[in-house]
């Protein structure tokens, strides 16, 4: 038995699990991208990181209709992976005095968390399909369209600007 399932018997217990899981998660994005806001030089980059913390604080509140629909209270779980993820940018980023190479790790951080979000949320939308919430499913899939359209955007920017720039 592994640390998390000694409470996860079925997949609605699994479901809600992950569901705490990217609840946690949204709300330490929406702590890290103030920070990764004030470090960025590039004003696309800051503008994303602005547009991405306004969709993360209306995510949360997805995430919360989600928990309200499966008829549970919103509540998160310590999640190790988003932790890790903002931790190692942090990291970073106080190591590079470049701005345009910071340009760079600020933005590959970003696609780091959107990838996380990305496969959290995926998962989530099946599972809920599985477990006949179709209602579930349906907000989750914004959520997910949103993730993916942030990873796209930030894509076009490294590739377009910042990658060059830091070259």
């Amino acid at each position: 038995m592994g640390l998390l399932s000694k409470d996860i018997k079925t997949l609605d217990d699994l479901f809600i699990h992950t569901l705490q899981d990217i609840y946690y998660a949204e709300q330490q994005i929406t702590k890290a991208l103030p920070e990764m806001m004030s470090k960025a030089s590039d004003p696309q980059l800051k503008q994303a990181f602005q547009t991405h913390l306004g969709e993360t604080q209306q995510q949360i509140q997805m995430v919360e209709q989600v928990f309200r629909m499966h008829g549970h209270d919103p509540k998160g779980v310590t999640c190790p992976a988003i932790d890790g993820i903002i931790d190692e940018a942090q990291d970073i980023a106080g190591d590079i005095d470049d701005p345009q190479v910071l340009d760079a790790a600020l933005l590959a951080a970003a696609q780091a968390v959107e990838h996380y979000e990305i496969t959290r949320y995926g998962t989530l939308v099946a599972w809920a399909k599985q477990l006949g919430r179709d209602d579930c499913a349906g907000v989750l899939h914004q959520i997910l369209e949103q993730e993916k359209a942030t990873d796209q955007k930030l894509n076009r920017i490294a590739e377009s600007k910042i990658n060059t720039k830091a070259a």
